[in-house]
């Protein structure tokens, strides 16, 4: 609901001997979409609030009266019966007028000790430190999606690949965990950004703090940071944890972004490696035998989406002087969209990760073409004594021969193979079996299916001491 304020009175308009121009009035306001911000800005001012009552600027009575009307504002907020004012400009100042509409003249003592550029800082990192929470909870419950994949496939083979092409036979648990390595990594990433933006910016006031006796450290302390900006020009005027919070959501929508376009070619007819539940897919207006990947396609597509809000944010501070500028106002729309973004791509990928179905026996059958074990016979011929260089040479040419025959290695004849090495023996048919192969990278990080089943087992520890934390 909007409020159009026919009065015109801004809180800040002494210094002023017209009216604000009704385009500019629209161009300059932010409150149709900073008000997503609404319940930071007014916890950062009930914090405030308490903190100059603590000091003696305000009176208890006048605290009480600040506090439920915020309060009261707040709810009013949250049933979508608040009145957002255009000529307000933003959610600080609706609030705040609101407040003062409701409780009287005390309610302009509020502002006392801070400025919009101090208050809208803090608010950021308010927001911005929930939204983290919330998308560290959502990376576990992705997280414990691969982990229950991963744990029912330690054994299933696939083909390894690298430039797409057959390389290596490996389990399609192991590529999970592949997966899943990768989100460990996001959530430290932003559990790192967390600890950087968690400093309060509030007392800085427009630029240069205040002549109040304002405890700041106090003002952290009730609004959980760690602790407080150490220069007041920085605290107003640097969105660099609002780059680096989308620079860690880039990151992992790239992760995200690499899987899509590996479910999109598994799930297509040429490798059919993986069905996916109907739900997740759409049909074709015209071609009826059509069933269509959009979710990982549009996880795909949003990554771009993601990048562009990053470029955004850093072409908008990179050149602007100390201290704050009204450039800054640009930086929410992207940042919100970013979080969003962010937000409904790891809950689509959390839903549809376990709920895959994978075609073993398709899977099997294609690690079965390209010559999948040609590594583990010149490894073999290696352990027999040949140089690794020279065991490449034999095993390329054999390739060759099977090649030219239409046939794997091990259809190849005992007699075939001894004539480019007496080196080999009847034994090197156990070790050209896909099973072969797997079981003997039995390493910490090697796709054997008791490493996996090892991996997902510390894995699986890792998580529930997070889960703990995030919970």
């Amino acid at each position: 609901m909007t409020n159009d304020n026919p009065t015109g009175k801004k809180l800040w308009d002494g210094r002023f001997s017209e009216a604000t121009d009704a385009f500019v009035e629209q161009f300059t306001a932010s409150v149709g979409f900073d008000q997503v911000m609404a319940d930071q800005d007014i916890r950062g001012s009930i914090a405030h609030a308490t903190m100059l009552c603590q000091v003696g600027v305000l009176s208890e009575v006048e605290l009480t009266a600040i506090i439920g009307g915020l309060e009261a504002i707040q709810a009013e907020i949250h049933q979508g019966i608040f009145s957002w004012s255009v000529a307000l400009e933003d959610v600080h100042m609706n609030i705040e007028s609101a407040l003062t509409d409701r409780i009287g003249s005390v309610g302009k003592k509020l502002h006392t000790g801070r400025s919009r550029n101090d208050q809208v800082a803090t608010d950021i990192r308010l927001y911005l430190r929930d939204q983290i929470d919330i998308i560290s909870r959502l990376v576990i419950r992705l997280q414990r999606g691969i982990l229950a994949l991963a744990s029912q496939e330690t054994a299933t083979i696939l083909p390894g690949l690298t430039h797409l092409q057959v390389a290596q036979p490996i389990t399609f648990g192991h590529h999970l965990m592949a997966w899943y390595a990768m989100t460990e990594r996001d959530y430290a990433r932003f559990q790192d950004c967390r600890a950087r933006l968690n400093v309060l910016p509030l007392g800085a006031a427009a630029l240069a703090g205040t002549s109040y006796p304002i405890d700041r450290l106090l003002t952290a302390k009730l609004l959980g940071f760690d602790g407080v900006a150490e220069n007041s020009l920085d605290a107003v005027s640097d969105r660099d944890f609002a780059i680096e919070f989308s620079a860690c959501a880039s990151i992992m929508m790239m992760h995200l972004s690499r899987w899509s376009e590996e479910i999109v070619l598994w799930a297509s007819p040429q490798f059919d490696f993986v069905d996916l539940p109907d739900r997740f897919c759409t049909g074709s207006s015209i071609m009826p035998q059509k069933k269509n990947p959009d979710v990982p396609e549009l996880v795909r597509g949003k990554t771009g989406r993601v990048y562009g809000s990053l470029m955004t944010l850093l072409t908008l501070m990179k050149g602007q002087p100390l201290a704050y500028n009204k450039d800054n106002q640009e930086d929410k729309e992207p940042l919100f969209d970013t979080v969003n973004t962010l937000r409904d791509c790891l809950t689509a990928f959390a839903d549809m990760i376990p709920a895959m179905v994978p075609k073993r026996e398709n899977m099997r059958a294609a690690a079965m073409r390209g010559y999948a074990t040609a590594t583990d016979l010149a490894d073999y011929l290696v352990k027999k004594g040949l140089p690794f260089r020279d065991a490449h040479d034999v095993v390329g040419k054999l390739v060759g021969v099977a090649i030219n025959q239409a046939v794997d290695l091990a259809e190849l004849s005992l007699a075939t193979m001894q004539a480019e090495s007496r080196l080999i023996s009847d034994d090197i048919y156990a070790v050209l079996t896909l099973e072969g192969s797997i079981r003997a990278r039995n390493h910490i990080g090697g796709t054997a299916p008791n490493q996996v089943d090892s991996a997902i087992q510390r894995a699986s520890v890792r998580l529930d001491a997070l889960d703990q934390q995030v919970n």
